[in-house]
Parts: structure tokens; sequence; C-alpha cells
């Protein structure tokens, strides 16, 4: 890639770029440059192999260099470019690997007055305990997270050649603006290194060191391993990054402070909820990694069985998701029970939290919103990470396009590689400002604007999510919006905006709302989700001598086509002490085991049963003749592309599944059905629970790979599927 490159600091990074740049043939030649006390150092560079020059003399260095590296303490990155200003070679592209960013373009505009274009700032995240060219290693940046952090007016060329270079060594790259950067780097390096250095600092100063530090455990060797840092360099890191610093630690002190106070009044349940949240959150900080740091779950569940008891499924994900979102801007205090405490949901509630909404919970289900009104959100600080949910991506980008804010919105890899145009489409057409990548995936960059239009939309495609950030959008724009569907789907929107005095007007299959109304606070008692319950309608349909009662399930009809799909087919489903609770229908459902047969699904049932698919294609695998799909073209953007991820799971089970643009053709049999094998999920928690299912008709042991992100939607299925009969680890 480049014919001589010079290295500024040739220690860890610097060694390491060189040793792996020589490796990979991405060089002809490499040289240093270093001062006289690093004399030493330079030599022993030399002396490994890791460069074929050094210089003391900067202007000798970077002659003909057409690459030039600076790896030094960021803290020095202003005299270095001093130094180079002479001898600036417009034709040479120029980089570094600086912790912060915010000083590195701070430290150009102040020597050049501007950003050269040919500058193209980068940071590595990788290191090691020990420093110096000695420690460098060859791969210590294989698989590891790069960020390049490019202005606006960096050079297009300089870029993608800087892009490309740590490709081939080996990095993962993330392009980041230079304020989130550094914003992000202090909360999960900067910060975390600062309180290891302190507890270390505080706990050697006590008079009974020996003791604390000879029976300390592993977690306290790992947690205080970053104190083993270079001092010099984090002194560096610190200063030059001090602002965002700074701001965590008044907050980091004011949670301690809040622990503290949990401790002095016992307040145990407020500790444990703290502590609860805080493992959740962990384990979707770790799901975010492109690396997979985190343990991968694979579930492995044992051929038969039946199902036998009586369950109450958690709440639905849907209304979890709109409790949260309305209650915000109503005007009071909501009151929520049945709350599905799940990643998804949790998102939601964690994105209003960081726009300045008060909640609490939940616990057991409950969560206290106290409400901003309907223009009182304020600008988050950071992008809002939403995890896997679809939902409420969708969803806030309606409710956020009419905001006085800006506001990004981000999500795991899953996520951000959906569709988005399907919203951002109408919602452009509204006046909204949202830009998205190449493709039309998140992130999602919005600028709030007060001068949204309501439009009259007809979807080209059935979806609720669609529908419901229209609805949410009209309610900040002038005029009315009128929102036609190509069919019927789930109205939860519609009707939960009514339990908020919010007017809607519904006829048909178009609603409408325009900017006039306020919302009220009100308390919602969300229903267990029928989507939840599909797994056991179909696993105990399917399973000889089962029987199963699911409790409070929400029954609205705009989300009952898998109970109708599966009634066609011969399901024997009883529908029990049905009730309407704050304008929801919910009722008890019993099923118990039956033959099915195979059926053609009736397209006007495909938008109400659009999520159970997934498990509905498993019960056409155990059904008599043939079952086909069609008008499902919906399902190929979903989480993962479920049409062809379930034919190629069923197919590896031995069944008949043959996919379709919009949907399936399975050839079911009633006698042994199902096969046993190895599957992937492909991170969908749907796949994962319906493959689950399928075992308890299967021949054979079914393993099922990558299953973490059941815990988006039903984190309890494993218990509660164990609770009823399957054999599942």
């Amino acid at each position: 890639m480049f014919n001589k490159i010079c290295i500024i600091g040739v220690g860890l990074i610097g060694g390491s770029i060189a040793k792996v740049a020589r490796q990979k043939g991405l060089c002809n030649y490499i040289v240093a440059f270093g001062r006289q006390k690093g004399l030493t150092n330079l030599q022993a560079a030399k002396k490994l192999g890791v460069i074929d020059e050094f210089y003391l003399d900067i202007e000798l260095a970077v002659k003909d260099a057409d690459c030039v590296i600076i790896a030094t303490p960021v803290g020095v990155i202003e005299q270095i470019l001093k130094k180079l200003k002479p001898f600036w070679n417009e034709q040479t592209i120029y980089t570094d690997a600086g912790s912060t960013k915010g000083s590195v373009v701070d430290a150009a505009r102040s020597v050049f007055s501007e950003m050269p274009s040919n500058f193209i700032p980068a940071h590595p995240i990788a290191g090691a305990e020990k420093s110096g060219v000695e420690a460098s290693q060859v791969d210590l940046f294989k698989n590891k997270r790069l960020i390049i952090t490019p202005l606006k007016s960096s050079c297009p060329d300089a870029l993608n050649k800087i892009i490309k270079f740590w490709e081939k060594i080996g990095s993962n790259i993330s392009i980041m603006d230079v304020d989130h950067h550094d914003a992000v780097l202090a909360a999960t390096s900067h910060l975390p290194h600062i309180l290891a250095f302190s507890l270390v600092d505080l706990l050697g100063k006590k008079n009974e060191q020996v003791d604390i530090f000879k029976y300390a455990a592993g977690g306290f060797k790992d947690f205080t391993r970053i104190a083993s840092s270079d001092p010099t360099m984090w002194l560096d890191i610190c200063m030059a990054n001090k602002k965002e610093i700074v701001l965590l630690l008044q907050q980091m002190q004011e949670e301690l402070g809040n622990i503290e106070h949990m401790l002095v009044n016992n307040e145990s349940q407020q500790l444990f909820e703290t502590f609860t949240y805080a493992k959740q959150a962990r384990q979707r900080f770790l799901n975010q990694l492109d690396n997979h740091m985190s343990q991968s779950i694979t579930f492995n569940v044992q051929p038969g069985g039946k199902l036998r008891g009586e369950i109450r499924v958690p709440g639905d994900k849907s209304m979890s998701h709109r409790s949260i979102m309305l209650g915000s801007l109503a005007e009071g205090t909501t009151h929520v029970t049945g709350f599905l405490n799940a990643d998804d949901a949790l998102a939601t509630l964690q994105a209003f939290k960081a726009m300045g909404v008060e909640i609490e919970g939940p616990n057991n289900g409950e969560v206290t919103i106290h409400g901003v009104g309907k223009h009182g959100l304020i600008e988050p600080k950071e992008p809002l990470y939403l995890g896997n949910s679809g939902t409420s991506m969708r969803l806030l980008s309606g409710l956020l396009a009419g905001q006085s804010f800006n506001t990004i919105l981000t999500g795991d890899k899953s996520l951000s590689s959906r569709p988005m145009k399907r919203v951002t489409d109408p919602l452009t057409a509204m006046g909204a400002k949202i830009e998205t990548q190449e493709g039309g995936t998140a992130p999602l960059h919005i600028t709030g604007t007060s001068e949204l239009k309501g439009i009259d939309y007809l979807m080209p495609i059935a979806s609720a999510q669609v529908k419901s950030c229209l609805l949410l959008a009209g309610m900040f724009a002038e005029g009315e919006t009128k929102v036609t569907e190509s069919a019927s789907t789930r109205d939860h929107t519609e009707r939960m905006l009514n339990g908020f005095s919010y007017p809607v007007n519904v006829e048909g299959n178009a609603a409408s709302i325009n900017s006039d109304g306020k919302l009220v606070a009100t308390d919602i008692d969300v229903p267990s989700d029928i989507s939840s319950a599909a797994f056991f309608l179909v696993g105990a349909s399917i399973a000889q001598d089962s029987d199963v009662t699911l409790k409070h399930v929400g029954v609205n009809p705009t989300r009952t086509g898998v109970i109708d799909i599966l009634r066609l087919m011969g399901a024997k489903i009883e529908v029990l002490n049905e009730k309407t609770i704050g304008g929801e229908p919910v009722a008890d459902l019993r099923v118990v085991s039956s033959q099915l047969k195979g059926i053609d699904i009736p397209e006007k049932l495909v938008p109400l049963a659009i999520d159970e698919f997934p498990v509905l294609f498993v019960a056409a695998a155990c059904a008599e003749g043939q079952t086909r799909l069609t008008g499902a073209k919906e399902l190929r953007v979903k989480e993962s592309d479920r049409i062809q991820v379930m034919a190629d799971g069923l197919q590896i089970l031995g069944v008949d599944a043959q996919p379709t643009k919009d949907g399936m053709v399975i050839q079911g049999k009633p006698i042994d059905s199902i096969g046993g094998g190895e599957v992937d999920s492909h991170g969908d928690h749907r796949i994962a629970m319906s493959f689950s299912i399928a075992g308890l008709r299967a021949t054979a042991p079914i393993i099922i790979k990558d299953c973490e992100n059941v815990n988006t939607s039903f984190p309890e299925f494993p218990t509660l599927a164990t609770q009823l009969g399957l054999n599942l680890k």
C-alpha cells in the first residue's frame, strides 16, 4: 500500500503497527523518528527488525515517506506537528493513534490554523500491560476496534487508504465524529482507568495494606489490572480529555451517593434493582461487541417430551414500548404494571431517561413514569443506543423528528443492518430531516424541526411499526396526518393514544391524528404477550399428551392471527375468562394436543401473525400435508431473513421446506417429522425459540447456536419452557 512509512514514536503501538505492516507486506520500507533520550529504544527497534532505520532528524525521517504515523502520547502531538510543519507534504498521508481526538484536532488547528485534509485521525482500541518496543506484538490489533474520526474537510482518498490500511492489519473499523469518540472513550476507558488507579491508591495507603492485598481475590486483580498502565501516558490522556472525564466523575459521584443513601437507609430493594439493571446493562454492552467478546449462548434440546401446566408469560413487548413513550410525553404520572423486563423494552426506557424523563423501575413489572409533557423532552448527551429493538428505532424516529433538538439513534449489528427507509421516506415527505447510512440503515441522524407537515400516506406494505411511527410524528405536525393500511395490523398505538386522552380517528384501515391534542397520564396494565405465548400454543399442539393454560394473555383482535391459523390447522385452543383491561381485551388460553393439518394460510391473517410465523413453520412441519404461506415478504426484513433462516434450519432437520419470495411451502409429516442437527438462529430470538419448540417432535437432539438475543424479548423462555416439560439446556 505504501513505499515508505515513517513512524513517530516506536513503542508498543508504533512498534506493533510496524511489525504487522511488515508481515502483511503493506510497505517496502519502515523508518522511525525519535528524540535523543529515546535512542536506546530506537536502537532496540532496529536490532529487533521492527524498523529498517531510525533518525533523530525529523526532516530525514519523513523525506519521501508516503505515510507518516504519529504514535506518541497525545500530550506531545502538538510539538510533533510543529516539527513536521516545515516538511509537510500534501502528497503524504498523515495519521495518528492517539487515545483522544479532540486534543489532536485542536493541536493540528493550533499549528496549521485548520486541520490539514491529508491528516486522518485514528485510534486503535488495543493495548497491553507492558510498554516499549520490546512489548510490540504482530497481532495486537487483530479483531480489535479501530476508530477513525474524519472531519468534513478530510480528503476522501486519504481516508479510504487509511481505512484499507487498518482493515489489512486486521482491525474492525468504526467511523465516529471527534466529540462522540471522546465522550465514548471517557466512559469506557478513561473513567475505568481513573477508578482503578484511585482504588489501588486508596487501599495502598491503608495501614492494613498487607492484609488487604494478601486476601484480595481474582475480581480485585481483574478490576485493578489497568492500574498497571503507564502513568505518564494516562496523565496525558486525562488532561487531554478532562472536560468529558470531569462530567463523568460528577455523575459517578452522584451514583455512589445514591448507593450510599440506599445502604444507610436499608433500601435493599432499590439496591437490588440497581445491581440487576447494571448486570443487564453490562450484558447489552457485551452484545454490542462485534468481536464476540461475550460468550455465545447455545440451546441444547433433547428430543421428545410434553408440555403440561399453567404459566403466565411476560408482558406484551409492543405495549411495554408504547407505555414508556406515551407515558413520558404525558402530563402527570403514569403507573404501568406487567411491564416486560427484557432488553428491547429496557432500551426504550433507557432512551427516555436519557432525554430527561424520570422513570422508576421496573420492579416486578411495575414502572412509574413522571411525564414531562408533549414538548418536555431534552436533548440526550449521547446517541441513543437501542440494542436489537427495531420497534424502538422506528417509533422513536417519528416521535423525535418533530422535537426541538437533534438526536442520533444507533443499535447493535443486527439492528444496524435492518432497512429504515420504510419510515425515513414518509417522514422525509412530512418535512423531517433524517440522515441514514448508505442503503438506508442506522445510525439515524435526526435534525429536529418544528416544520413537519401532515400527509395522507397509503402504506405499500402493512406494518404496525411504520403506522405507529407516522402517527407519533403526526402529533407534532401541522395539519392532519392520515395513514391507510393495505391490511389491518396491530392497533396498540391507536388504543393507547386514546387511553392517554389523545384523539385518534380510526375508520376502517385508516387512522388519522393532528397536533391539537395532549396526553394525560393514566394507569396501564400490560397483558401477557401473545407472541411469547405462541411458542407454547404450538408446543402443546404438536406434543402428545400436552395440556397448557396460559394466563392473562392479550387477545387484541389485531394480534390473534396465530390462534386463528392454528385453529384452521385443527388446534384445540379455548379462550377463557375474557375481559377488557385498559381498553385491551385479555383472556386465559388453554391448549391441548391435536393432530394438525396443512393449510393455505389466508393472506388476510398474515399481518395479524407476522411475528409468530417462525414457530408456525414448526407447526406446519408437524402437520399432515402441505402448508403454504404467501404475502409475508415482511419476514425477510425482520431481525433476520426469517423465511430463509427458518427454511435453512428446517431443511437441516430433515423437513421439506421450500422458501419463496414472500413465504414458504412446507410438506408436513405427522410422524417422525423433525430430525436432529445443529442450526443457527443468526442472532434472532424468535428463530432460537422456535427451533427449541421443534425439539418436542424431534427424533434426535437439536443444537441451536447464537441464542443470546432471546434476552431481548423473552428472557424467561428457557425457565418457563423447562418448567412445562421441554428438555432444554
